[in-house]
């Protein structure tokens, strides 16, 4: 059992005791028992944090049910390793040298020593945040629904949206709220926090109580941070720029809306296209130059350690750099003054490949099955799949059974990693003391 397996198999049960719990009739609305692929699309879609749906989750679902989806959501934005050490501290249990490994590969950094304040600090961060949307939320909410539905309506979207889940228990998403600033503003915010990755918002707290405190040192950010922080802006505002005049004159989305709705709408859809799902505005209207738009950004995804997919922020900047690189002729990869070491080179190459492999299969399968439909929608529906965004088409529920357990099995591939998934199937790398002579050959 290593490291990747112990992940890997946490999510699939994880995934299985969701579905178990959806199946069962105090789970729906009207009392029946449950479809088992419904469950089980549901369970996977929550736990890998997307957002995809096959059923009104509003309708469909009782309160059980909901909160059921919403607890699979916190576990799956948190990590399985996350809730896994979270448990064994509450209980007073240690956990051993392998298990402080498992965490660090689930995070992807080094930090073995501090693994329980670690974890005790993201789940303060997780409450914190949470609760902070709840309360900004509950006055629009209850406006229009009352005190009492009000609050579950504030307490579902702000767990929903700080881990970029995208469940919406209205028909329409957001479309509703679309001129509500607080709204809208505090959705994207819980998603853009959530997403950046908790060593990132640690990081800026510990800038910032060092700066309350006024001490002399310098502090000196991580080369995570810096990139991590400088690709988010930079993808927020072209996502913002280039999704506004896309949609300016479309008469499905933008043409009834002010210029001031219009801004707030071309900026939730850059935010959210970053693996959260909620939307403002009817995807299965957008021009073809939004949906291209929107792909991209679901494919970068959001950036490591958070609760977002894709292929990551950080990845996107050590592909464009070491692009840049070969461009200059220079044969390292320089950010921010430090040099990118070639195995996360590799390991970025590996990301990308693996991800364009995935997506293609999944799409490559899915317009076999269903021919009626058409490819853009299926490739969008993939893309969103993989990079647990949950944005759609229009085309979730009417996908085929056969579809929709593709569609299940690239939302867990898209979660769990595809080099964790791969670590996991082949097991872990044995060392090898052979060495073969260098070559080259003809690319590009």
């Amino acid at each position: 059992m290593t490291i990747s397996r112990t992940i890997c198999l946490g999510f699939l049960a994880v995934i299985t005791v969701g579905t178990l719990l959806l199946i069962f009739p105090f789970s729906t609305s009207d009392g029946s028992w449950n479809n088992p692929i419904v469950a089980l699309f549901t369970a996977t879609s929550a736990v890998c944090v997307t957002g995809l749906a096959v059923v009104d989750t509003g309708t469909y679902f009782s309160f059980w049910g909901q909160l059921i989806i919403l607890l699979l959501a916190q576990v799956g934005g948190l990590g399985y390793m996350t809730i896994t050490t979270f448990l064994m501290l509450l209980i007073g249990r240690k956990f051993d040298l392998q298990q402080r490994f498992a965490i660090q590969e689930s995070f992807d950094r080094p930090f073995i020593l501090g693994s329980q304040n670690l974890i005790r600090s993201i789940i303060a961060m997780t409450l914190i945040f949470e609760i902070t949307g709840i309360f900004l939320m509950l006055y629009p909410f209850s406006r229009d629904y009352g005190l009492e539905q009000g609050l579950w309506l504030s307490i579902f979207h702000s767990v929903s949206a700080w881990n970029n889940a995208g469940f919406s228990l209205f028909k329409d998403s957001l479309i509703g709220y679309r001129s509500s600033p607080i709204i809208n503003l505090t959705i994207t915010g819980l998603i853009i926090f959530g997403g950046i990755g908790y060593q990132v918002i640690i990081e800026l707290y510990s800038w910032l109580t060092e700066k309350c405190q006024r001490k002399k040192a310098r502090f000196v950010f991580s080369l995570n941070l810096k990139v991590v922080v400088s690709t988010t802006i930079i993808l927020l505002g072209l996502g913002t720029i280039t999704l506004f005049f896309a949609e300016l004159r479309n008469d499905g989305t933008f043409v009834d809306l002010n210029l001031q709705e219009k801004l707030l709408a071309a900026w939730f859809q850059s935010v959210t296209s970053r693996t959260a799902g909620f939307n403002t505005v009817d995807i299965g209207k957008m021009t073809v130059e939004g949906l291209f738009i929107t792909m991209i950004l679901m494919f970068i995804g959001a950036s490591p350690s958070g609760t977002g997919g894709g292929i990551k922020t950080t990845t996107l900047r050590v592909i464009s750099s070491c692009t840049r690189s070969v461009l200059r002729g220079d044969e390292e990869v320089i950010l921010y003054q430090r040099k990118v070491p070639y195995p996360l080179i590799l390991k970025a190459i590996a990301v990308v490949f693996g991800s364009v492999i995935t997506i293609f299969i999944a799409t490559l399968i899915i317009s076999y099955i269903e021919n009626n439909l058409n490819a853009l929608a299926i490739l969008f529906e993939v893309i969103s799949a993989f990079a647990t965004v949950g944005l759609s088409m229009g085309i979730t529920a009417s996908l085929s059974p056969l579809s929709q357990l593709v569609i299940v099995a690239v939302m867990y591939i898209g979660r769990v990693g595809i080099i964790i998934l791969i670590a996991a199937i082949i097991g872990d790398p044995r060392p090898s003391v052979i060495q073969y002579p260098e070559e080259n050959l003809l690319v590009g």
